[in-house]
């Protein structure tokens, strides 16, 4: 659905290329996230792609369509919900999706909703349902809370049907809860349309369930794969462990030549060592034991911290 080959962008009077010559696909269907520091090119790449923003070198498609030869066609099959809100705030909900619609050419404008044809008025109540948005569909963007206006942005940036969806942090000043509900709602919306989701955010949480991930740091991909990929290859299992007597329990872990880290509570890298074959070795009496898995949040500060360190040399 997208292919990206060898994309730069530098901006006048720049010193280096905010994205620099980067490659990556994303399938069909597939749900795929971009993330890095910030000024890493994220919402650079974004731009480009969705043609708002020119690119320096290299080629990107969407759907088949080239982002330069064929902006038009590219922009009809991508919906976008920017960082910051782009809803009018002296419109009603519905007129905000009535102009959305009439500019994309999807219906001829009508001035008030009960003459708009059937066809859009059957729409916009069926993504409203979805979203839960159908008994404040008409009311003024004014009244609605942060999580309501985030919903009404993915309803009207679905009225077109767009093929890709960009999410360029969408839950930005958004509580957790309100988080929660738009990823729940986000995640029916891809089952119902088979929409390509293409997200960058710096909520690492947000990404765990994308089928890929791409790191990108000082405008270069930097690691690629799956979330449990990235965090297997760059991040080790550690076992945590603890006892009253800790003074003991530290010399033993000594005698083992058992890596730890810490204190007490104890962490012990497990690498190609089992739970069971490192506490079996231990003799003094543990108060805690506790294993813990890699998360992403891991493998990504340890991907960005390698990169940084790679251009410090």
């Amino acid at each position: 659905m997208i292919e990206v080959e060898g994309l730069v962008k530098r901006y006048r009077k720049a010193k280096r290329n905010a994205v620099d010559g980067i490659s990556f696909g994303v399938g069909a269907g597939e749900f795929f996230a971009l993330l890095g520091p910030n000024g890493a090119g994220k919402t650079t790449t974004i731009s480009i792609l969705t043609t708002t923003l020119a690119p320096t070198g290299g080629r990107a498609t969407i759907d088949g369509r080239d982002i330069v030869r064929e902006s038009s066609s590219v922009r009809r099959r991508v919906g976008i919900i920017f960082q910051r809100p782009s809803l009018d705030q002296n419109l009603t909900a519905e007129e905000n999706i009535r102009f959305h619609a009439v500019l994309f050419g999807l219906y001829p404008y009508r001035p008030v909703y009960a003459l708009m044809p059937p066809d859009y008025r059957r729409q916009v109540r069926d993504l409203a349902a979805l979203l839960g948005l159908q008994r404040e569909i008409f009311d003024p963007i004014r009244t609605y809370s942060g999580g309501m206006r985030r919903k009404l942005e993915i309803v009207r940036s679905l009225m077109h049907r767009p093929k890709v969806l960009f999410l360029d942090e969408p839950t930005a000043g958004l509580d957790a809860p309100s988080r929660r509900t738009l990823w729940a709602h986000l995640r029916t919306v891809r089952q119902e349309h088979a929409t390509t989701i293409f997200l960058t955010t710096h909520y690492l949480e947000e990404a765990e369930q994308a089928d890929r991930i791409c790191i990108i740091d000082d405008g270069r991909i930097v690691a690629e794969g799956t979330p449990a990929a990235l965090k297997a290859d760059l991040s080790a299992e550690y076992v945590v462990v603890d006892a009253d007597d800790r003074g003991r329990l530290r010399i033993e872990l000594a005698r083992l030549a058992l890596p730890t880290t810490g204190d007490g509570p104890f962490t012990i890298p497990l690498d190609s060592r089992g739970v069971h074959a490192t506490l079996k070795a231990i003799d003094t009496p543990l108060s805690l034991v506790r294993t813990e898995s890699p998360s992403l949040e891991d493998a990504y500060l340890e991907i960005v911290a390698r990169a940084e360190g790679e251009r410090n040399e």
